[in-house]
């Protein structure tokens, strides 16, 4: 039966995403896999989850398992106000960092509006914009990232044949995905003074920002720009990603657009697993178990710098993250990574081709690779067969 008639006008605009193909088809255990954005399970709390599971079915019981607010449990909420330094009323509680992203494409981007992007950036983005039909656009094309002209953003635009405003420009400031990049408060700064000239709103996709190993801490865009800016965060890199939660900052104007939209998602986030977050946070075992984890991530980082010195062969060259998870290979024109995947597959390394990450498929000469997930003992072997597959 053919079914494609009972389909939405919006199913072609899905975009599949090749990280989840890979899962889908191999055992991660079996490769070196240096493709998902998976963390180390060593750095989940698991003795603080059984602790805190009881502990909070002693203390909330029933209320636990029941259903919930749409925007999150008090506690929860009054616990990252009291981390951040922002007020409750401006908090979102999300089911997933990923959902912040999608509800936030959702409220906002109509067919055709243009929505202003890093490139790279981060696939799971160009997923729910892609399935909202924006028109996405680089924002280095649009001022000073890359423009090299003294002109005006007005005038910048202009000169590339017309001007439309932007709706809104989606940003990952902190340790970038797939990059590994950090964009410098000047960046940030300029980011502000455009989006206040042109008026669109910047969402601030913040999932990495706890996770520095080296360099000096940079302000958010939520701090310089609250009225125009909502700023995602995630439990997934600080917690456990299988608690699927996150949080939303923002004008609350905003915000009640999301808690509505939200109804019609998933009703509220899981409620058992807001209260041990709530708790988690509260008790500092976050903070322990932040600091286990950024000596854990730093540790695995310089391995794999180290390791990328050592065997890549002349003409491959990368970036060199502050923190985060990833870090980006760029390799010689000549060779496509999207088409030397099976041959690295078969050798028994997993990669993600840089090319799934730019809105037109190009930079096919790119590779992300992430450093939390494989164990440290097998990075080297990866290393050296990914170097031999990259050689020949």
């Amino acid at each position: 039966m053919d079914y494609s008639r009972f389909f939405s006008s919006d199913v072609p605009s899905f975009l599949r995403s090749p990280v989840r193909e890979i899962f889908r088809k191999v055992d991660l255990s079996a490769i070196y896999s240096f493709a998902g954005g998976y963390p180390d399970a060593a750095t989940f709390p698991i003795a603080d989850i059984k602790r805190l599971s009881a502990l909070v079915l002693e203390k909330y019981g029933a209320k636990a398992l029941q259903y919930g607010a749409t925007q999150g449990v008090t506690e929860l909420r009054e616990a990252i106000s009291r981390r951040y330094g922002v007020p409750v009323e401006n908090i979102q509680i999300t089911t997933s960092s990923q959902q912040g992203i999608d509800v936030c494409s959702r409220i906002l981007a109509d067919p055709g509006d243009v929505v202003l992007v890093n490139e790279p950036t981060y696939l799971g983005a160009l997923q729910s914009l892609r399935a909202y039909r924006a028109d996405i656009q680089p924002l280095e094309g649009f001022r000073g990232f890359a423009l090299k002209e003294e002109l005006s953003v007005r005038e910048a635009i202009e000169a590339r044949g017309g001007f439309k405003r932007p709706k809104f420009c989606y940003v990952i400031p902190d340790f970038q995905n797939p990059s590994g990049q950090t964009m410098s408060l000047e960046q940030r700064q300029e980011l502000v003074l455009m989006a206040r000239e042109l008026d669109f709103l910047i969402v601030e996709d913040s999932p990495y920002r706890e996770l520095r190993y080296s360099g000096e801490e940079v302000p958010t865009i939520y701090s310089l720009a609250p009225e125009r800016t909502l700023h995602l965060g995630s439990f997934s890199k600080i917690f456990a990603p299988g608690f699927r939660l996150g949080w939303i900052f923002g004008p609350p104007e905003l915000l009640e657009q999301i808690y509505v939209c939200k109804q019609a998602l998933d009703l509220c986030p899981p409620i058992l697993d807001q209260y041990m977050a709530a708790e988690f946070m509260s008790s500092g075992a976050l903070d322990a178990n932040l600091e286990k984890s950024v000596r854990l991530y730093r540790s695995k980082r310089d391995l794999m710098l180290s390791l990328l010195e050592k065997y890549m062969p002349a003409g491959v060259s990368w970036t060199h993250p502050e923190g985060g998870l990833f870090l980006f290979l760029t390799l010689p024109e000549e060779i496509d990574t999207v088409a030397l995947y099976d041959r690295a597959l078969a050798a028994g390394v997993a990669y993600v081709a840089g090319s799934f990450f730019y809105r037109d498929g190009s930079h096919r000469n790119t590779m992300r690779l992430n450093f939390s997930f494989l164990d440290a003992s097998r990075m080297e072997e990866g290393i050296k067969i990914l170097a031999n597959v990259i050689k020949l």
